[in-house]
């Protein structure tokens, strides 16, 4: 471990906490953002900004998504214990990681394109005490049937619209959430209705990076 690199991140955690509460209403999302150790997922060469409110490199092309949009994700969502929920893009883990404070972590199926950092965020995972989560290696376009149906599915990459297959395995009255475009990409909620249609609503420009598979 490096000399001094635990210097000044309790307070510059609490100034990433405080600007969450001026964009954030639900307290108990703000409470998950709180429990979860953001540096436990960052690389070490980009430690001193883990908790920057931004996001950041970690392999393969990926980021780290940025604080305040995991926050609105997961008030968009309406997380509560028991809600049973679909991840798209694992990445880090860093998500699933928050998701899991929301709704208990063997609520958590997560699907990661690249085998290495699907790996690599098994292990921080349990690591940090959220073995329960269940992580694989796979196209997310495809979910995971297996565990269908979800109460909530939500993507942490960019695709041109909600992967057919992810809305099959939500049940009617679940709730979609993605960056949907190329290019422009708008942040959209969808509500399943019971004929399989979605009832959706944009909230905002975003960018993350595109979904592969």
């Amino acid at each position: 471990m490096m000399v001094g690199r635990d210097d000044g991140r309790e307070d510059r955690r609490e100034r990433l906490l405080e600007g969450l509460r001026t964009r954030v209403d639900d307290q108990r999302v703000l409470d998950a953002m709180a429990a979860v150790p953001r540096h436990e997922f960052v690389p070490d060469n980009q430690q001193q900004y883990a908790y920057d409110d931004r996001p950041l490199p970690i392999g393969e092309g990926q980021t780290i998504s940025a604080p305040h949009m995991v926050a609105i994700m997961a008030e968009l969502l309406e997380l509560d214990p028991g809600t049973r929920v679909l991840e798209i893009g694992t990445g880090c883990g860093y998500h699933a990681a928050v998701t899991a404070e929301l709704v208990g972590p063997e609520n958590v199926y997560s699907v990661e394109y690249h085998d290495s950092l699907a790996g690599e965020a098994r292990r921080r995972l349990a690591d940090l005490g959220y073995d329960e989560v269940s992580v694989r290696a796979g196209d997310g376009h495809d979910g995971w049937a297996e565990h269908a149906p979800y109460d909530r599915a939500y993507l942490t990459c960019a695709a041109p619209e909600f992967p057919a297959d992810v809305i099959e395995q939500i049940r009617p009255g679940g709730i979609l959430l993605a960056p949907l475009g190329r290019g422009h990409q708008t942040l959209v909620r969808a509500v399943k209705r019971e004929d399989g249609t979605l009832d959706q609503e944009d909230h905002g420009g975003v960018r993350f990076v595109e979904m592969q598979g």
